[in-house]
């Protein structure tokens, strides 16, 4: 036989030797084509059988080897799921953002993946060929009517079978958990555990958080995962910040996330609210408020499109200016009415030439402005105190509750089981010290008390990760943080002299504050606010937060 070319499939017993037509060969392989004349003139497209007419082949020559055939496998494997996927999500109830990343980015690029092996492997037979070298598949035979063949292929293909159906079972539950808010929040424990935390105790703690942080098509999941790919390297190698600053510059714009569920035209008309807070001296002196809040909207069809949601309403444009990456510091705003009317106000003192305006980063206000910790809050030990006090839990009766939680709740802990401990502590001991007869008359509030306190506690402070709701700001309101006094501080003014107002009433009416028993003041039209402790008018020039949250 000539060197560099054996048979495809051959009779072990016979040899083939040059010039002479072989005695008993079932398969000529194509160097055999080339270099044996009695058979050059079959088509390079056929195998020649000895004993029976060409067998013509699907594809050329060059396809018949290990690597292509992989790679067509691979190729065909990606193509059949890229179907079956894109069939699953056409039906499906709701588009999850993991099927559309897997069916259109992961498997696609496997399928290039495939492709890619084919090319390789015929460029490699053609490279062979030019050498001289062997070519083609040299695989075992299987003889199906050999019984050893015959069970050894029927248990082998069960296997294969079993194996490809657990896989692809086990594969898309994979995929559901990666979908989950357990894989998000509980993968990377200490890290996520103070988000994770706060979200489960949320208005959103049934949305899931896929929804909210990508949200529907892979366009936004693959962003998604780029940014998790640095946050995975930065988790294995502890070179990630403590705590974890909010993703503003990152986050998907409101009107494809939030607006897929509060639809804009529905924020309309007015909404009750009753506030109770208890003061820091010994007997808790309960006071109470009770605002209408001026919702406004967006659909004039249901009433005034004024108020708060005025500035969200896509008729109305307003484009702020800000100085730091958490938006706080606005020195700049441009509002376009509904009407076309344009009106730019400057903040006193900021003194911005027009090149400094240019290169500050600017933004269109949306719901995330206001509304920017919508499900991960973090709340003030006051406003919890206070919230678990009306409830009854922790109980007003005791004396100097209000000022011993927060108190207990404020101080620097080393870590969240120190500070379970010294809380108990520090209250028990409180009343053991101070109040004897109390703490024997009421043991059962007190113990209430720690446990309540220490709730508070778990839900919104991470030493490990030096969380706390201090680093945490939340634009809603203007109690404990600037809030809607970033912009509504009467110290932004157009040229013309016309202010953005700090009236209390422009975004609510104060129908009647209670403070003590007996001691209430109430008004349909509105009554003016006052501060349940006497500091004179400084509440009127001063933040709220400059007090409730001195940094």
């Amino acid at each position: 036989m000539p060197k560099g070319s054996r048979p495809f499939l051959r009779n072990k017993k016979t040899e083939i030797s040059s010039g002479s037509e072989p005695p008993h060969v079932e398969w000529y392989y194509e160097p055999e084509i080339r270099r044996f004349p009695a058979i050059t003139d079959v088509s390079r497209q056929t195998f020649l059988r000895k004993d029976s007419e060409p067998v013509r082949r699907i594809f050329p020559l060059s396809f018949y080897n290990p690597i292509t055939l992989l790679g067509a496998a691979v190729a065909t494997v990606s193509f059949g799921l890229i179907l079956f996927l894109t069939i699953l999500e056409l039906f499906a109830a709701e588009q999850k953002p993991y099927m559309g990343i897997l069916t259109f980015i992961v498997l696609p690029g496997i399928l290039l993946i495939g492709i890619g092996l084919i090319v390789l492997g015929i460029l490699r037979e053609h490279r062979r060929e030019r050498l001289g070298k062997p070519l083609g598949l040299h695989l075992p035979v299987i003889d199906l009517n050999n019984p050893r063949h015959r069970t050894a292929f029927t248990f082998a293909s069960s296997g294969a079978i079993l194996l490809l159906a657990f896989s692809a079972f086990g594969s898309f539950k994979a995929y559901e958990y990666t979908d989950s808010d357990q894989f998000c929040g509980e993968m990377c424990h200490t890290v996520m555990e103070p988000e994770y935390t706060a979200y489960q105790f949320s208005p959103h703690a049934r949305v899931g958080c896929v929804k909210c942080h990508i949200g529907p098509g892979a366009g936004w999941f693959v962003r998604s995962k780029l940014s998790g790919a640095y946050q995975v390297y930065a988790t294995t190698f502890d070179l990630y910040p403590r705590p974890i600053p909010t993703p503003i510059q990152n986050l998907r714009p409101a009107q494809e996330t939030c607006e897929q569920c509060h639809w804009p035209k529905h924020f309309f008309s007015e909404k009750q609210k009753e506030h109770t807070y208890f003061m820091t001296d010994e007997a808790n002196t309960r006071w109470k408020l009770n605002l209408l809040m001026k919702i406004g909207g967006g659909n004039i069809e249901a009433g005034p499109t004024s108020g708060i949601h005025w500035h969200m309403n896509i008729a109305n444009e307003v484009i702020y200016a800000h100085r730091d990456s958490a938006r706080q510091d606005i020195p700049w705003i441009r509002v376009r009415s509904a009407d076309g009317t344009v009106k730019i106000y400057t903040r006193e003192g900021s003194s911005l030439t027009d090149e400094e305006l240019e290169a500050l980063p600017k933004r269109r206000m949306d719901c995330i402005d206001c509304h920017n910790r919508p499900t991960h809050i973090y709340h003030p030990p006051t406003r919890s105190v206070n919230h678990v006090m009306a409830l009854g839990w922790i109980s007003p009766e005791l004396p100097f509750a209000k000022s011993l939680a927060v108190d207990a709740l404020e101080q620097p802990y080393s870590s969240k089981e120190a500070a379970l401990d010294s809380i108990r502590l520090m209250i028990e001991g409180f009343y053991h010290d101070r109040y004897p007869q109390v703490a024997a008359a009421r043991s059962a509030e007190i113990e209430r008390m720690v446990v309540e306190t220490q709730k508070i506690y778990s839900r919104n402070y991470f030493p490990y990760m030096k969380v706390s709701w201090k680093r945490f700001t939340d634009n809603i309101g203007h109690l404990y943080y600037q809030g809607c006094f970033r912009c509504h501080d009467e110290q932004h003014s157009t040229e013309s002299g016309e202010t953005l107002t700090k009236d209390c009433n422009a975004c609510h009416t104060i129908l009647a504050q209670e403070l003590g028993k007996g001691h209430q003041r109430i008004s349909l039209t509105g009554i003016e606010y006052r501060h349940p402790v006497d500091i004179g008018d400084a509440w009127k020039t001063m933040n709220c937060n400059e007090c409730h949250n001195p940094q």
